[in-house]
């Protein structure tokens, strides 16, 4: 294990506190200030290092412009460079004293709703500024012991109606125009987000859409017929009421233009189930998993 720096760009380090695949996360307090900040730090090892300092360059294009109490705070970007080339780079976030989804995960299905909806509300937020996070999953949440949610890691968010050129995105989550390399939109953000509903609500990941063959072009059509929908999930487990389980399976249809149409009527539809639910026993039944 490397030992912990004493200091990272004028911020003094306290701790370690996430690790990716080329970042690490510490705590950090402003040598000037003392105010206290999350800090992800990437350094530049070879040129395969480059596309992370990109995505350190994205969280921070996109997540400057976002306002939410659902969504990170991102306060500033700070680099080191040598002869014009980025060899060091750290993004300030706010801290978070809280665990991901998948660690701290509901008790129930009026916990899973109500934090559902939280996500949904975030998620909205990022779509009506013009970006897709792209990437929404249970390790992408935080959830504090006031069971409040954050959404986290902008890395592979994009500006709405982008084609990337290479596909991005989490088996169990990946929405199918992301693995044939057409456009993002916030239909995409629609599908991760069902995929990870039907994941906390019933306990299992849904089947990876197989991306196209190498060399297929982005115009490709998408076959709606490529992949079995799951089971309904209130089909699977009585608990789950029908209008819940009807909003994940509308959610993850394999066509964009089939699932629900914004993050906004998703949250409100979870919103007014959490309503029906408070205060019910369906709503006290146990999650599987």
């Amino acid at each position: 294990m490397s030992p912990l720096p004493i200091e990272l760009f004028g911020h003094r380090v306290i701790a370690k506190i996430g690790v990716g695949a080329a970042s690490e996360v510490f705590v950090v307090q402003d040598i000037k200030t003392k105010q206290v900040w999350a800090l992800k730090h990437v350094v530049r090892i070879d040129d395969k290092s480059d596309r992370f300092i990109d995505q350190v360059e994205q969280e921070y294009a996109i997540g400057s412009k976002l306002q939410h109490q659902n969504i990170r705070g991102i306060h500033k970007i700070l680099r080191i460079k040598k002869s014009l080339k980025v060899t060091e780079i750290a993004l300030l976030m706010e801290l978070i004293d809280a665990d991901t989804l998948d660690i701290r995960k509901p008790k129930n299905i009026l916990a899973a709703t109500e934090l559902l909806s939280q996500i949904a509300f975030g998620l909205d937020h990022m779509n009506s500024r013009g970006f897709v996070h792209g990437d929404i999953k249970p390790i992408n949440v935080m959830v504090t012991e006031g069971e409040k949610v954050k959404i986290i890691d902008l890395g592979q968010a994009c500006t709405m109606n982008e084609v990337k050129k290479r596909i991005q995105g989490t088996p169990g989550y990946i929405a199918p125009e992301q693995g044939h390399l057409q456009p993002i939109t916030a239909q995409t953000d629609v599908y991760n987000f069902g995929a990870m509903m039907y994941l906390v609500l019933g306990g299992q990941i849904i089947p990876t859409v197989i991306p196209p063959q190498t060399g297929t072009s982005s115009s490709t059509p998408i076959n709606p017929n490529m992949l079995q929908l799951p089971v309904p999930l209130h089909k699977k487990t009585p608990s789950i009421p029908e209008e819940l389980g009807n909003l994940v399976q509308e959610c993850i249809q394999i066509l964009p233009q089939d699932r629900v149409q914004d993050m906004g009527q998703v949250a409100k539809r979870l919103e007014l189930i959490a309503a029906g639910l408070s205060g019910s026993r369906l709503g006290m039944a146990v999650l599987a998993g």
